[in-house]
Parts: C-alpha cells; structure tokens; sequence
C-alpha cells in the first residue's frame, strides 16, 4: 500500500462510522467508476480502429476526397 493511501485510511479512521462508511462508499464507487471508463475506452479504441480501417479501404478505392477547410 502507498504511503499516501495509507494516510488517508489513517485519517479516515478517525472519523465516527457512518463517516467511514460514507468514505468507503465513495472509494467504492470511484474504483468502479474507474473501471467502467476503462472498459468503455476500451470498446471505443476497437470501434475507432474499425472506423479507421474503414476509411483507408475507401480511400484506397478512390472513394474519398482531399478535405478543403475553406468548404466547410
């Protein structure tokens, strides 16, 4: 365990128990949160590599053009 989470435990048992529970519930609920932004992050990157693919095959074809930023 690092020294810095150590201290917030330290610090954290001080607090009565419905202070601690509430600090637990919101580790809890940060590390899950943490876990599904990775997990979404995860499926963007292979549907972005999908898309990505995508768009060279179509430019291989001939099916694109050079984008004119004063078109737009």
């Amino acid at each position: 365990m690092s020294n810095l989470l150590k201290k917030a435990f330290e610090e954290a048992s001080r607090l009565g128990e419905a202070g601690q529970d509430a600090v637990g519930r919101w580790l809890l609920d940060e590390l899950a949160s943490e876990r599904r932004w990775d997990e979404d992050i995860q499926r963007s990157g292979e549907g972005l590599a999908r898309l990505g693919q995508e768009a060279r095959r179509e430019d291989n074809a001939g099916k694109t053009r050079p984008l004119d930023p004063e078109a737009l």
